[in-house]
């Protein structure tokens, strides 16, 4: 790497003309609640009671319902392990968490085994979508007497077409970086209660007038275990001498019911203070709503559903359920609409979901280098990490299109990386126990102390079971055996050569300058060297620095400092630190953005500051950096992804969100072509043009006769029209206060046109 002494724009340097780059530590994370945080896990997490309760049955008969209930009660104990995996204070993630317990080797199978979990999550989530659709489109048409049931490949044929579209839309979406929203997660699962209240009031009702039986208990013996069932097991007597086998074999079967739970750990850095409380109660939540939605269907669906009819149904169980109530039809035609319409959302936000994971995950692994910093090469236009998003989404329509539709088929696969996702992770937060001792807020129960050595009973246990689980699904499953097997040593060999290359080649970056990394815990004006009052300029992507230019261009060294920041955005990938090692938040994805921001203030002979923070919200990142740099003035880029205006909303609303001392900001967007926008941030008077300026001197020069011997001013009739306003608000007429300012706006916009 190259330095440049006795540069200009080296501002800031140790006396060795190697420009410094403040590295904050901490990051400014935008909190959440835990009914928030639930509900994101729960629209991945629910998604499987669309799908886990027929493809048990498929496999293990009727008694499927009491497995897919043992594995919803199961799932509180590994949540546990999570809880205890997110409350430890690791640096690095998941991948360095497992390296530091497990090795290198087995960190790389860990996370190649959560790869094939995320790249197979959106497949079968949008093919359910899918079949449910399917499903709605054959009762439709035979009930209006169109045509008779649609084939099998018909159905698939919609399943894999409705799944490609959805999983190439959200593709779309994560090339232009349009952020997740815990927003409309709360809203999708508000809408999900409702349906599954209407679902379980319907059943009950239905079971109570039929009379209907429970399934068979889960004995051995009550096992229908088929062929496909016992996989490379189908011609041993174990599972027959041994009535554990059996039951190990149901419970591998049914271990869908609680895929998703990874996902806690994702949004544990986004969950408010006190963190670790509200960690718990957002399990408690997630754990109680995913039991009595996912084991129900399954109940309800053996006890309503005739047997020879529900066989029809396995990939379209809640739609069978809906089609099979007491009612009349055109009323259980309806409420199946609406079961289509609620699954559609969730199953599709599980496809984001995936896409969103899986792009966090291979980040997080490219920043510990273990990925060349190839695969973040930020997109031209939209300066996402495009190549990583390309390749998940072509693996995963690949996989779309191999399944033909078939539900089955990815549940088998998608089985392999759930449980082996989280056996690793049992066995990685086990053998911290022991390599990095001392007090943690939070241990799975049952713990023993024996001569001041821990002995772990309760983490031990549910280790154990899920290893058994999947090793059972070894032998069960050959197909997913196979192909998880070969995914993940090809992902491991991937891995290791990307490493290998990175550490022989990680110096010969011959075009790019050398930095000092200097690591404050936070931003402040005394640590980047800039006055208060100065310009923050944020940058991200190397193909669009044009606004920096601008700011260079016009400002005169030694009247304002140019601090140029970079908000390194975190996903959602498992790791949930909030404190970062320098090597982890500037890599030579920012090397290559800082050394191009330098040499065009080299060119124009001024002087900037460099710092890189991290946040998991842009805007807010970006205000409250400023705000503890005591910045002025902001200048940002035009967004890519939305218009001027949205851009400057959604700048206002972060502002709004800041804490109760808000600074006013001068904001400015600069375009590619040179035009400018400015936005004051905070309360500050209005722009009037000169038309309101006349209209306001008319009216103060008409109303001062009126009030006359009063003296009154311009600024109190403003005064009085805004007391007006909000009176008619506080009356109860607001609606009509908006319709009139509505109407107002429509005109003017009128004016505004260009005439034809």
């Amino acid at each position: 790497m190259s330095s440049i002494p006795n540069s200009p724009a080296a501002a800031g340097s140790r006396g060795n003309g190697i420009p410094r780059v403040i590295v904050a530590t901490t990051a400014l994370l935008t909190f959440i609640s835990f009914w928030r945080a639930a509900a994101i896990v729960l629209n991945d997490l629910a998604s499987s009671a669309y799908y886990a309760g027929g493809e048990a049955e498929a496999y293990i008969g009727k008694t499927a319902p009491w497995f897919i209930l043992a594995i919803m009660l199961f799932s509180y104990a590994v949540r546990a392990v999570y809880v205890e995996s997110c409350s430890m204070f690791v640096r690095g993630g998941v991948y360095r968490a497992v390296k530091m317990s497990l090795g290198g080797t087995l960190a790389k199978f860990s996370v190649s085994a959560l790869m094939f979990d995320y790249i197979l999550t959106g497949p079968i989530s949008g093919v359910a979508a899918g079949q449910y659709l399917a499903g709605l489109i054959n009762d439709l048409l035979q009930y209006f007497h169109v045509s008779g049931p649609l084939s099998s490949g018909t159905t698939s044929f919609i399943a894999a077409s409705f799944a490609i579209v959805v999983t190439l839309y959200f593709w779309w979406q994560n090339t232009k970086g349009v952020a997740e929203s815990s927003e409309k997660a709360l809203h999708i699962m508000k809408l999900v209660t409702v349906m599954v209240v209407m679902l379980i009031a319907w059943c009950i009702y239905t079971v109570a007038v039929r009379h209907s039986a429970l399934p068979p208990w889960p004995h051995p013996r009550n096992l229908r275990l088929s062929t496909s069932a016992l996989g490379w097991l189908a011609h041993s007597s174990l599972p027959h001498m041994f009535g554990i086998i059996a039951i190990f074999i149901a419970l591998g079967h049914s271990v869908l019911a609680m895929s998703g739970e990874e996902s806690l750990a994702q949004v544990y850095r986004e969950i408010e203070s006190p963190k670790l409380p509200n960690l718990k109660k957002a399990g408690a939540v997630i754990f109680v709503y995913s039991l009595v939605f996912t084991s129900l269907v399954s109940f309800f669906a053996v006890m309503i559903i005739p047997d020879d009819v529900r066989q029809h149904f396995l990939e379209n169980l809640i739609g069978g359920l809906a089609m099979n109530l007491e009612g009349p039809l055109f009323a259980r035609l309806i409420f199946h609409g609406f079961v289509v319409v609620v699954g559609t959302l969730i199953l599709a936000g599980a496809v984001n979901t995936a896409i969103v994971g899986s792009n966090g995950v291979l980040n997080r692994v490219s920043e510990d280098g273990v990925l060349s910093a190839w695969f973040r090469q930020p997109h031209p236009r939209f300066g996402t990490s495009y190549r990583i998003i390309n390749i998940v989404v072509a693996l995963q329509v690949i996989t779309i299109i191999i399944s033909h539709g078939n539900v089955t088929f990815l549940a088998n696969l998608y089985a392999f990386g759930v449980i082996w996702s989280f056996a690793m992770n049992g066995l990685a937060v086990l053998v911290l126990r022991y390599t990095s001792p001392g007090q943690r807020e939070f241990q799975v129960p049952l713990n023993f102390t024996f001569r001041s050595v821990q002995i772990p009973v309760g983490l031990g246990l549910i280790t154990l079971v899920l290893f058994l689980i999947a090793v059972v699904n070894l032998f069960t499953k050959p197909i997913a055996t196979m192909a998880g097997g070969a995914f993940s040593v090809l992902l491991y060999i991937v891995f290791t050569i990307s490493e290998r290359r990175g550490r022989r080649g990680g110096a010969a970056h011959v075009e790019m300058d050398q930095f000092n990394l200097e690591l404050e815990s936070e931003l402040t004006p005394e640590a980047v060297g800039a006055r208060p009052g100065n310009i923050l300029v944020p940058i991200s992507n190397h193909y669009a620095l044009y606004h920096l230019g601008n700011v260079l261009d016009r400002i005169k060294p030694g009247r304002r400092d140019v601090v140029v920041l970079h908000v390194r955005l975190l996903r959602r990938s498992a790791s949930g630190e909030n404190e970062f090692e320098a090597d982890q938040l500037f890599g030579s994805i920012e090397q290559q953005l800082f050394s191009q921001a330098l040499s065009m203030a080299e060119k124009r002979g001024k002087s900037i500051r460099l710092a890189v923070v991290a946040a998991n919200d842009l805007w807010d990142g970006i205000l409250r950096a400023a705000t503890s740099l005591q910045s002025s003035t902001i200048v940002v880029g035009r967004s890519t992804k939305e218009s001027n205006e949205e851009q400057a909303r959604q700048i206002g609303e972060a502002w709004e969100k800041l804490g109760d001392q808000k600074p006013q900001f001068n904001l400015e967007i600069h375009l590619p072509n040179g035009d400018k926008l400015y936005k004051v941030l905070g309360p500050h008077a209005p722009n009037l043009t000169a038309n309101e300026v006349n209209l306001l001197h008319r009216l103060w020069l008409r109303f001062s006769d009126a009030v006359a011997p009063l003296e009154m001013h311009h600024h109190d009739v403003v005064h009085f029209a805004l007391e007006e306003v909000k009176k008619e608000i506080e009356e109860g007429h607001e609606d009509t206060v908006v319709s009139r300012l509505r109407t107002h706006l429509e005109a003017n916009q009128k004016k505004k046109a260009p005439k034809t």
